[in-house]
């Protein structure tokens, strides 16, 4: 069958039926679990004229109408969009004024320190301003904060540090739009302070207006401050540090910002930024880099991952292989070993640096698993039931472990989640929200409570003395105007798709739309009725099911299942059918090919 015949049949682009007649052949079966509704995204629009004006089928025409993109000009630049297509960093406020203060400081000799975070943003963006400093002749060096003896961001023992030090001057990366206080004290010193931010800038609320509380350092570049003209405003740190880092080689007339891409993107899927606009492009290229990394550390932790036969790097081996490694030791011992990893000068210390963080990643998993375990009791027949805001206090969990925890429980309850701890100085609590929730701006409603608080509407974290614990939960549940509709996750389908439409053809066409994750999400199909037969469940955690599915047009498909295999199983035992979300892929082994789905969801 021909491409256009495969792509232009009515089937392809049916309208899903109304969520509820769906279900309507069970309505056990709908109320089995409703805290979840299946709904099909409905973008309007003539998807055969749009697909014949962008020479794509009507499928992924549809498909980027239901992610937003309307104008014809919008889809080209999704479908093809390059490195040409990024905004200038002039565009960022402040930008040049930073480059050009920092070229002046490398004229004088002043030392220059770079002021990163213990999190994959913090460490990629500061690898990239200290190299990018460097290669400009500066006499840089870098310092992070370690998690539990400074906390988040720039702080007084670094400012105090890097006095004894001989710096003159501190140029923060992915932190400091919060530090009012700290460079106020920096300053006082004598000190030149440059911010490089992406955080919410933080704010007080006057008569129900936002009132912004800037810290007066040197220079501050942060596309999220008031009056930055920059169009897009969701770069990470090192996004950021990137665009300062091309002003620095353009003033300077040496160096090429290209190679930062692969760390950009690294650092973006990392910090789970959404893959929209300038994010797509640059994670895009970036992984691609990436892949031929002449990076030393990289190359290491890529090859202790098992990962460098890979055809391919996608955001889900940075985003869940790669990255918790170098998030890792930044939880649990210092963020300065994936500093060293990225900046290793030899084969051997990069391969040792990348055992290490893997095995600091093993022992992270199994502390993640018992605190996990601890916090779902508290809401299931603790403090926490029945709560639709989740402030779990956890004292002996490592803090470190807290946010992981809080996305954890997020996820399994569809629920804002904050996780809190005891350290030395009081507790430290993090949060991991839904789409119905500003996490910041909920906080921002009672910040009296905390002695340190930052973050954005996804998530956030934040310090607080341990009788004021009960009162944040309180609080936030009473301030909360979350509705039942807001905590039953909706899983998001494109179309109805049957397995006769599904083809290595539409499965190529389907990868135009990557790279996909936050923002921009993997396209997800429906199919009714469909017979699983075969089932067999494999991995060495009995967490993979593999199956053959028939549906109603009576085409078989391999299927494969990740995760809770034995509950499928026990599903597949009882009704045999049952209705599925899905993606298609292609499953290559042994030098053979086959189209496969992956089971998203079933019902």
């Amino acid at each position: 069958m021909t491409r256009e015949k495969i792509f232009n049949r009515r089937i392809c682009v049916r309208a899903l039926p109304d969520t509820n007649s769906f279900y309507a052949e069970s309505s056990a079966e709908m109320e089995k679990d409703m805290a979840e509704k299946w709904v099909e995204v409905r973008k309007g629009g003539n998807y055969e004229e749009i697909g014949q004006r962008l020479s794509v089928s009507p499928v992924t025409a549809r498909l980027m109408r239901n992610r937003g993109l309307s104008a014809e000009e919008e889809m080209r630049a999704y479908l093809k969009g390059d490195l040409s297509m990024l905004y200038a960093p002039d565009l960022l406020k402040d930008a040049r004024k930073t480059a050009e203060l920092l070229l002046d400081k490398i004229k004088e000799g002043a030392k220059i320190r770079v002021i990163g975070d213990y999190d994959i943003d913090g460490v990629c963006s500061a690898y990239i301003l200290k190299t990018a400093l460097q290669n400009c002749g500066a006499n840089a060096d870098c310092a992070l904060p370690h998690r539990i003896r400074d906390g988040y961001g720039l702080n007084r023992n670094l400012i105090d540090d890097a006095v004894e030090s001989g710096v003159d001057t501190i140029v923060t990366c992915d932190n400091g739009i919060a530090a009012r206080e700290e460079i106020a004290y920096g300053k006082s010193l004598g000190m030149t302070i440059l911010v490089t931010d992406h955080h919410e800038a933080p704010f007080t609320e006057e008569e129900g207006e936002k009132v912004y509380q800037l810290p007066a350092a040197d220079a501050l570049v942060n596309p999220k401050q008031p009056g930055c003209p920059y169009p897009y405003k969701e770069l990470c740190g090192a996004g950021v540090a990137y665009k300062l880092s091309q002003l620095l080689y353009e003033i300077a007339g040496t160096g090429d910002s290209g190679e930062f891409l692969e760390f950009v993107a690294f650092a973006t899927i990392g910090d789970v930024m959404p893959l929209t606009g300038e994010n797509r492009i640059l994670v895009k290229y970036g992984l691609k880099k990436l892949k031929e990394t002449k990076n030393k550390g990289m190359q290491a932790l890529i090859k202790e991952c098992g990962l460098s036969e890979k055809s391919e790097l996608t955001p889900y081996h940075v985003g869940f292989v790669l990255g918790p490694c170098m998030n890792a030791t930044g939880r649990l011992d210092t963020a300065e070993n994936a500093l060293k990893l990225l900046g290793a000068d030899t084969k051997e210390e990069a391969e040792r640096l990348a055992k290490d963080l893997k095995q600091m990643n093993d022992v992270r998993k199994d502390l993640t698993e018992t605190y996990l375990d601890e916090a779902v009791s508290l809401v299931e027949s603790g403090a926490c039931k029945g709560d639709k805001v989740l402030v779990a206090y956890l004292p002996e969990c490592h803090e470190s472990i807290a946010g992981i925890i809080a996305g954890r429980m997020r996820e399994r309850y569809f629920k804002p989640s904050f996780v809190l701890t005891d350290t030395e100085e009081g507790v430290k609590g993090s949060g991991r929200s839904i789409d119905a929730y500003n996490m910041y701006e909920e906080m921002t409603k009672c910040q009296e409570l905390f002695t340190k608080y930052g973050g954005h509407r996804q998530a956030a974290g934040f310090s607080m003395l341990r009788k004021n614990v009960e009162e944040l939960r309180r609080i936030l549940n009473e301030n909360t105007c979350l509705t039942e509709e807001d905590l039953c996750e909706k899983v998001s389908i494109d179309l109805v798709l049957p397995f006769s439409a599904v083809s290595e053809e539409l499965i190529g066409e389907l990868r135009m739309l990557e790279p996909c994750g936050m923002g921009n999400r993997k396209p997800v199909f429906a199919a009714r009725n469909v017979e699983l037969n075969g089932a067999r469940i494999f991995g060495k955690n009995h967490n993979v099911l593999k199956c053959l599915a028939k549906d109603e047009s009576g085409v078989n498909l391999d299927a494969v299942y990740f995760g809770d295999a034995q509950s499928l199983m026990q599903e597949i035992q009882e009704r045999r059918k049952m209705h599925l979300v899905y993606y298609p892929e292609i499953n290559e082994y042994n030098g053979m090919r086959a189209v496969q789905i992956v089971i998203q969801k079933y019902r």
